[in-house]
C-alpha cells in the first residue's frame, strides 16, 4: 500500500459527510488549525478537539449546511461545511489533514462546495480565511474570491459597559422583522435562517434608540454576526457582552472608528482574518460584524 506521502490528488474522492464521520473530522479539523495557527504565533481556533466536535456535530447534521468529506482509500483526510441559511452562502470550516497537504485536498473540498452553491442558485459564496494562511488565501483567489474586509478577532470585556442613549435587550420573535430589514438595508439582503436559529437559542440580543430597534447580534461570538445602523448601535451591543464566544468577535479593520473604539476600550486584537467573496457583493451601507463564516 502506499503511504499517505506518496499519494496524489487523483486518489482524492469527495462525499457527502454522515454524523459517523464526526469523530475523525473534528481530530483532523483540530490538528489542522492547531498546526497552521501554532507555526504562526496564534492560539489555535479550536482550543481541544470537542470543541471542533462541537462544531462538526452542528453542522454535519443540520440539514441547512452541505457537509462532505475528503477521502483517500476509504480514509478521512478533510471536510468542508457550507451554511445554506441565507441567499449568500457560507463556507467553512474547511479543514485538511496536515500529513495530506498540497496535494490538491482542499481544492476538491472547495469545488464541491462551490458546484453545490452553483447547483443551488447562491446569489453568492462568502468565507473568512486567515489573513497569515497564505496557502488557503492563493486556493481562494485562484478560485475567483476577491478580498472584501481586513478583519481582527478581538477579545476581551470593555470598560464602558452601557453606552448612553442606547438600550441593549435579549431579543424576542416580535423583533425578528426589524432585524431582518435593518439587515436589508445595510447587506442587500436577509439572513433569515441565522436570526431565527439564533431566536431559538435565546442568543440574539437587539439595540434600541429612540423607542426603535438600531441594531442586532445573534450573539457576540466567533460564529455569529452583528449589524446596525452606526457604529454606535455596535459598541453598546459589544460593551454589553460579559465574554466573547470562541475565539472573539470580528471587527472590520476599515471601519477605523470602531476598530479604535474597541482598542481604546481595552479589547486586543488575536488575530488578523480576510473576509473574501464571489458573486453578489454589497459595499454595507451601515455597521456591522461578520461571523466566521461571513
Amino acid at each position: 500500500m502506499e503511504t499517505m506521502s506518496a499519494l496524489t490528488a487523483s486518489e482524492v474522492t469527495i462525499r457527502p459527510a454522515t454524523a459517523e464521520d464526526i469523530p475523525a473530522c473534528a481530530e483532523i479539523c483540530f490538528q489542522a488549525f492547531r498546526t497552521i495557527n501554532e507555526s504562526h504565533g496564534f492560539p489555535p481556533d479550536f482550543p481541544v478537539p470537542e470543541a471542533a466536535a462541537g462544531v462538526l456535530t452542528a453542522m454535519f447534521t443540520n440539514p441547512n449546511f452541505y457537509c462532505v468529506v475528503a477521502e483517500i482509500e476509504g480514509r478521512a483526510v478533510g471536510s468542508n461545511c457550507m451554511d445554506e441559511r441565507s441567499v449568500i452562502f457560507g463556507i467553512g470550516p474547511i479543514t485538511v489533514d496536515p500529513a495530506a497537504q498540497n496535494r490538491g485536498v482542499g481544492r476538491k473540498l472547495m469545488q464541491a462546495a462551490l458546484d453545490r452553491a452553483t447547483e443551488q442558485r447562491a446569489a453568492g459564496v462568502r468565507l473568512v480565511q486567515a489573513a497569515f494562511h497564505t496557502r488557503s488565501l492563493s486556493l481562494y483567489a485562484g478560485l475567483g474570491f476577491q478580498v472584501r474586509e481586513p478583519l481582527a478577532c478581538m477579545q476581551g470585556t470593555t470598560k464602558m459597559r452601557e453606552i448612553p442613549g442606547c438600550k441593549v435587550r435579549a431579543a424576542h420573535g416580535s423583533d425578528a422583522e426589524a432585524c431582518l430589514d435593518l439587515c436589508t438595508r445595510v447587506h442587500g439582503f436577509a439572513r433569515r435562517g441565522e436570526l431565527h436559529a439564533a431566536l431559538h437559542e435565546s442568543t440574539a440580543v437587539v439595540v434600541e434608540r429612540g423607542g426603535r430597534v438600531t441594531g442586532y447580534a445573534t450573539a457576540l461570538a466567533f460564529m455569529a454576526h452583528a449589524v446596525g445602523e452606526t457604529n454606535t448601535d455596535l459598541q453598546a451591543l459589544i460593551a454589553s457582552a460579559e465574554s466573547f464566544g470562541g475565539p472573539g468577535i470580528l471587527i472590520p479593520i476599515r471601519n477605523s472608528g470602531l476598530f479604535q473604539w474597541c482598542l481604546a476600550s481595552g479589547l486586543r486584537v488575536t488575530q488578523p482574518l480576510t473576509l473574501m467573496s464571489l458573486g453578489l457583493y454589497n459595499e454595507p451601507a451601515g455597521a456591522f460584524l461578520p461571523s466566521i463564516l461571513f
